[in-house]
């Protein structure tokens, strides 16, 4: 008897950009979350699934596939404050606290040294090391903040370029209403740009008046602007602005209207309950760098507490002319190790919340968490791959664990920004790596006087 049938149609495979198969991947958020054997599509930039390897290899079709054996795949960190160009001084002023070095060796140095082309020098060098240590996006607050942003745009990392606001004359700057002039002349050439957004960053509460952090919160509601601010840094700050104008930093920033979500702010060392109780009704963020204030011996951030109490807490590594260095799993590693010593509590920061601190709540500080910090469909693919086989990292029980505990930068093998590989097996892809080390040592012959 004859029998009707219809042909089944083969099945086509869904052309993509790239896809990424990982032994291990954390994708922070849904939080505490391990998925192994899995893969990432990623199209146009962005993330279109997380899978199991079987089912990505059968559904997709791309020419440019990643199998990265036994390497854990995470966002791509966030560095939430840094000086980038001051990588070109790094250990030029150490052993020192914080106003004896900087009003004793640093401002000094910049005085004479820091110019487009020393800015553009130190952060292609400090980028090339953030890609190496696996920081896809890092906000930075220096001099000649266009310079940096070429050099970001050049590269192909994320940025915040916070333009620095002093209110005295300064290597960029005649004062406040100056910088703001440049600053905000430098959003619009980027108002468009897929990676780079600005920011507003008042130095520090000794170094700009009322009547410009005025200005600076009027235009931050208008133009939806973040703002970053080292504040509360030392002790010394906040007995200085007591005793000048009887309040605490923070009250003084609440009556001017700073702070806010829009807000970042710097160090936060010397808080009391007061302060902590203004940033939860504002929802300001915090920015914790704690290799540079150990380095300096400014002061514990009372992380577990902030955390305790809601409030955002990030990751930044500073300049490495106070830390020494821009890596992140570093410094993730002290904050956690630090949180624990200053709460006296082991359970204070579990590795899951350092690897939270240290992207998805550095992306909210920088107001771009709908964009990066978490490995989620639609985002964009930010993603750092971490290498777990060497001999000093067994037995693996956890590789989370491993990551905060017992990796640091040297562990990242491959970095992706916006599904751009950035990073190849510790090789630069847009960076020239014998250029930067030529570049360096002329900067330090110059500053050694060995040079003009």
């Amino acid at each position: 008897m004859a029998t009707n049938s219809t042909p089944t149609k083969p099945f086509k495979k869904q052309p993509i950009d790239t896809l990424i198969h990982a032994r291990w991947i954390i994708p922070v958020v849904p939080e505490q979350r391990l998925y192994e054997n899995c893969a990432v599509a990623i199209h146009d930039g962005k993330i279109m699934a997380l899978l199991p390897s079987r089912e990505a290899s059968s559904r997709f079709d791309t020419k440019d596939e990643h199998h990265l054996g036994n390497q854990l795949l995470i966002p791509g960190l966030i560095n939430t404050h840094n000086h980038a160009a001051m990588s070109l001084l790094r250990g030029f002023a150490d052993d020192q606290p914080l106003m004896t070095w900087l009003e004793k060796h640093i401002w000094p140095a910049e005085k004479q040294w820091v110019s487009p082309e020393f800015v553009g020098d130190g952060t292609r060098l400090a980028i090339a090391e953030m890609l190496r240590s696996g920081t896809t996006t890092f906000s930075d607050q220096y001099f000649f903040p266009e310079a940096t942003a070429a050099a970001a745009r050049e590269t192909g990392i994320r940025a915040q370029i916070a333009f620095p606001v002093i209110d005295f004359p300064n290597a960029w700057s005649r004062n406040g209403d100056d910088a703001l002039e440049k600053g905000l002349a430098l959003r619009d050439d980027y108002r468009s740009h897929p990676r780079i957004g600005l920011a507003f960053a008042p130095h520090a509460p000794y170094t700009v008046g009322d009547d410009t952090l005025k200005k600076i919160a009027i235009y931050s509601g208008e133009l939806q602007m973040p703002v970053q601010m080292h504040l509360h840094e030392t002790a010394g700050e906040v007995e200085r602005a007591l005793s000048e104008t009887g309040e605490r930093p923070t009250q003084r920033l609440h009556r001017l209207g700073l702070l806010s979500p829009d807000m970042l702010c710097v160090h936060m060392t010397a808080i009391d309950d007061s302060d902590i109780a203004l940033l939860q009704k504002t929802g300001a963020h915090i920015a914790h760098c704690p290799r540079s204030n150990l380095k300096l011996a400014s002061g514990f951030t009372p992380v577990a507490k902030l955390l305790d109490a809601g409030i955002n807490v990030a990751i930044g590594t500073d300049g490495a002319a106070s830390n020494n260095g821009l890596d992140m799993l570093l410094e993730a590693n002290t904050a956690a190790l630090l949180a624990k010593a200053v709460s006296g509590q082991a359970d204070a920061l579990p590795a899951h919340q350092a690897l939270a601190m240290a992207t998805i709540n550095g992306a909210r500080a920088l107001g771009i968490d709908d964009i990066t910090g978490s490995i989620e469909v639609g985002k964009a693919a930010d993603l750092c791959a971490v290498d777990l086989s060497e001999l000093e990292q067994q037995p693996l029980h956890d590789p989370l664990s491993q990551l905060i505990y017992t990796a640091n930068g040297h562990h990242v093998r491959n970095v992706w920004v916006a599904g751009k590989l950035l990073l190849k097996e510790r090789r630069l892809t847009t960076l020239n790596e014998e250029e930067l080390q030529q570049r360096a040592g002329l900067w330090r012959d110059r500053i050694a006087g060995r040079t003009n």
